[in-house]
């Protein structure tokens, strides 16, 4: 089991960028405890790619980092699921996938949400990216074979 971390600092518009290479996906959980300092100054955490990468796996990961009591699923037809950590705070879990419009997002009262101040993790951001609040941390994650995947965070 190898897991490779990358740190990677650009100045350019004080972006700091993390590359975590996994061999397996059994190592999202490690993974995932890479994400947590961020989310101090990050609430809102907008996962970024293609059908079967592993959203919702990461997700599983970062809550159970966030010692979530809640069984972790994906909100693909609620759109939103609601956990609760072990100090009773919430996190709200998106998957916008199933949206077919800005104006659906802003009914269901996502907006409400996002300027809570509770962790919120969206799965298909790109659906309602105009609605998103600028500081957001970006989670890219990228397929390089079965198994592997290449985790980009992006403040």
């Amino acid at each position: 089991m190898r897991l490779t971390l990358e740190f990677c600092i650009f100045s350019l518009i004080n972006q700091a960028i993390v590359e975590v290479f996994i061999d397996n996906t059994d190592d999202l959980g490690k993974a995932a405890k890479l994400l947590l300092p961020y989310l101090k100054t990050h609430s809102i955490v907008a996962f970024y790619a293609a059908m079967g990468a592993g959203k919702t796996t990461f997700i599983k990961e970062i809550c159970a980092a966030l010692a979530v009591t809640d069984s972790v699923t994906s909100p693909t037809y609620s759109i939103i699921n609601e956990y609760r950590t072990a100090a009773n705070k919430p996190i709200y879990h998106f998957d916008f996938y199933r949206i077919n419009s800005i104006q659906e997002a802003i009914d269901i009262g996502c907006e409400d949400y996002f300027f809570s101040g509770n962790i919120c993790l969206l799965e298909w951001p790109e659906r309602i990216e105009s609605l998103l609040p600028g500081n957001l941390l970006k989670v890219k994650i990228e397929v390089i074979s079965e198994a592997k995947r290449m985790i980009k965070i992006v403040e």
